[in-house]
């Protein structure tokens, strides 16, 4: 089972992100905790808001006052309301907010029938409840809680692979092909990535960049591929280092066979759910481009952005630490794309949830959907952003392309040529 724990200060978006799930019959409030039941048993955005009031307006000086926690169980696991209920009370007991208002929605929308937990870190008297070390507290509550409801755990191997940590290269101590080589040497055993654009993204939170080169041997045409160490801005700084330096695993020929094996791999993980979930969460509870890629990051996602020397942003790509894959926005979701983001970024045109006045019952019950053949594949590296996560830079001029970088390229030569007529 894996747990994302997002922190934010929108309460009301991280309801109404969850309500509407219910609104449309694709979800279900589960448990209320410190929260007052309606005369009804009916239930709104709006009244959920309300509750959690109190505790806000108490707040002293605590920023992020919005928790929005997600139990994501094995597709393969049978899990009842019932026990998501008892699993979501334990949990938050462990963490310390057992004695906080806090919601449980069930999502049934994906193929993982997994809960959402919404609550505040505020407590009645306006301070902040000490969450040091959450996310280590979280992953082992998460172990206690797959032995007892017999889910499914990660497998020692990928416990062992979440040891390796890389540190990203700085140019200015020296020894850069050593430094590179840590990294290029063994990056494609850990990550998921299936295009050279994605590579780059990546390679880019270690200040490296890879170029492909072309030329001739025996007169045929033979590609190959350089890599570079980057500043703290993303520009050069080092001489071209050949492939063929750091082994085959760093060339052209095995890097298409990994883009080809990813591909595969990704186009049925369930981890992809889960990461969309958690990124449209962060599009509806953030306000601007800082805010947004901070909250990915406190859950150990990366995003890196590209855009061109105008400013328009051509290329979305969020790298996920801890299922390890690599995803361009606009393969993850369509609603993921780059327009998406330079529409709100850039012209301040925010994708908007679909209100719905009416409140829906919770007295719609919602069966289990049956779990899908595929095994959840996650690789449950311990991080927080206090650990090396902290050290990774968000560049904004990763290389490469995705279709939606290609279709832009496509209409700018288009406009170029015009021009000249």
């Amino acid at each position: 089972m894996i747990a994302k724990i997002g922190k934010g200060s929108n309460m009301y978006g991280a309801i109404l992100y969850n309500q509407q799930k219910v609104d449309k019959e694709n979800g279900a409030v589960l448990l209320l905790n410190k929260i007052a039941d309606t005369m009804d048993g009916r239930y709104s955005a709006s009244y959920f808001n309300q509750c959690f009031e109190p505790y806000l307006s108490a707040n002293i000086k605590t920023e992020k006052t919005v928790r929005h926690i997600s139990l994501n169980p094995d597709p393969t696991d049978k899990v009842s309301d019932e026990q998501f209920a008892e699993m979501a009370r334990v949990y938050m007991e462990r963490m310390g907010y057992g004695n906080q208002p806090y919601i449980v929605f069930k999502h049934t929308d994906i193929d993982r029938s997994h809960i959402h937990i919404v609550s505040t870190c505020v407590g009645i008297d306006g301070k902040k409840i000490p969450d040091d070390y959450d996310h280590a507290r979280s992953m082992a509550i998460c172990r206690d809680l797959e032995q007892k409801y017999n889910l499914k755990q990660a497998t020692e191997v990928e416990q062992k692979q979440n040891d390796k940590i890389f540190k990203p290269v700085n140019y200015q101590t020296g020894d850069i092909k050593s430094q590179i080589a840590s990294v290029v040497r063994h990056l494609p055993k850990y990550y998921r990535f299936s295009t050279m654009g994605s590579y780059n993204a990546l390679l880019s939170l270690f200040n490296i960049t890879a170029e492909e080169v072309k030329g001739e041997r025996n007169g045929q045409t033979v590609n190959g591929l350089v890599y570079v160490a980057l500043d703290e801005n993303g520009n050069k700084a080092s001489n071209p280092f050949k492939a063929s330096l750091f082994g085959k695993d760093a060339g052209v020929a095995q890097l298409q066979k990994h883009f080809e094996q990813s591909k595969e791999k990704m186009k049925t993980t369930p981890v992809r759910s889960v990461l969309k979930n958690t990124v449209g969460l962060a599009i509806h509870t953030t306000s601007n481009e800082t805010d947004f890629k901070k909250q990915l990051t406190e859950q150990g996602i990366n995003t890196v952005v590209r855009r061109n020397s105008e400013g328009r942003i051509y290329g979305m790509t969020f790298i996920d630490h801890e299922s390890r894959i690599v995803w361009n926005g606009s393969s993850l979701d369509r609603n993921l794309s780059a327009n998406v983001f330079n529409d709100w970024w850039n012209n301040g045109n925010k994708p908007e949830l679909k209100i719905q006045d009416n409140p829906v019952s919770k007295a719609n019950e919602i069966d289990n959907l049956p779990p899908t053949k595929d095994l959840f594949e996650f690789l449950s590296q311990e991080h927080s952003p206090n650990t090396d996560l902290g050290l990774f830079s968000l560049l904004s001029d990763a290389q490469g392309e995705d279709y939606e970088e290609e279709q832009f390229a496509n209409r700018m030569k288009k406009k170029k040529k015009g021009r000249k007529l």
